[in-house]
């Protein structure tokens, strides 16, 4: 299936499935609807061209983000790049829903930014609850696939006058870089798990107005995708809705030298689930 939520001409967001150019109007729903089992009438069917999406899913309970998981994302950051994770724990961070943003939205450069990078990434949807779920199991819990664009500030505070500077401000400055609103744009649909032979080994590219800039594959990932699940329901429940995005290649624009103006605009694909287009305002 491909699960996408648009806004209707009243204004209203429905969740629909995709089939081809049409696409079956099952109303005001969530995807959480159908992972918790709900059958949905579909009211009516409608062609895809011309909707106006929203981000296939708003009310995830939780937002979760891999750092560091692709040996050349870290090595561009001035980090001996690793190879094997022997030894390793994942690295986590969270991201609040309001950074949630639509497929075509748009992010606004605001007074306090300074830097603000792209990072492509495969978005993993949880579609029931896990507690201490084992990596062999843990692929059970996927419930389909998405693209998100892990939008970031990384120089948040870097302007201020006069600042004194803690022991950890560098890393809280690094965490709340990552939370201003809409920074975090996704879809345009779930792809769910049956339509995607092997998420372990799919192309991902992120293009600024047309110039490629990452360019990679999912096989790139340290901490797989059983083994981030079976990590974090260690600690926390996980339920349905939850979105892991799963780390970032090489080519940010902090690498580069690049960071988003005004006018800008990223398009970041992943094989199979699609484009997800964002411009800076």
């Amino acid at each position: 299936m491909r699960l996408l939520r648009f806004f209707t001409e009243e204004g209203a967001v429905h969740l629909g499935l995709r089939n081809g150019s049409e696409v079956q109007d099952l109303g005001p729903r969530s995807p959480i609807d159908l992972m918790n089992g709900a059958a949905p009438a579909v009211l009516r069917t409608l062609p895809f061209a011309g909707l106006k999406l929203d981000a296939p899913i708003r009310d995830c309970p939780k937002l979760f983000a891999l750092a560091g998981n692709y040996g050349r994302h870290i090595a561009e950051g001035g980090i001996d790049q690793i190879s094997a994770v022997e030894g390793l724990t994942p690295q986590f961070f969270w991201k609040p829903n309001t950074c949630i943003n639509a497929p075509g939205g748009e992010i606004t450069i605001r007074e306090n930014n300074v830097f603000v990078d792209w990072e492509i990434e495969l978005g993993v949807v949880i579609g029931k609850r896990a507690k201490d779920v084992s990596a062999a199991d843990a692929m059970s819990c996927v419930f389909g696939y998405t693209i998100i664009n892990d939008v970031s500030e990384r120089k948040y505070n870097s302007t201020l006058e006069n600042r004194k500077v803690r022991a950890f401000d560098p890393f809280f400055d690094w965490l709340m870089g990552k939370w201003f609103d809409g920074h975090a744009p996704m879809g345009p649909e779930i792809v769910t798990a049956d339509e995607v032979a092997d998420p372990h080994d799919l192309a991902l590219r992120l293009y600024v107005n047309d110039e490629l800039m990452q360019d990679g594959r999912t096989s790139e990932m340290l901490f797989r995708i059983p083994e981030t699940i079976a990590h974090l329901s260690s600690v926390v429940t996980l339920e349905p809705g939850d979105v892991i995005a799963t780390g970032t290649t090489a080519g940010t624009g902090s690498a580069r030298g690049i960071k988003l103006k005004s006018g800008d605009r990223m398009r970041g694909e992943i094989e199979g689930l699609g484009a997800l287009e964002t411009v800076i305002k």
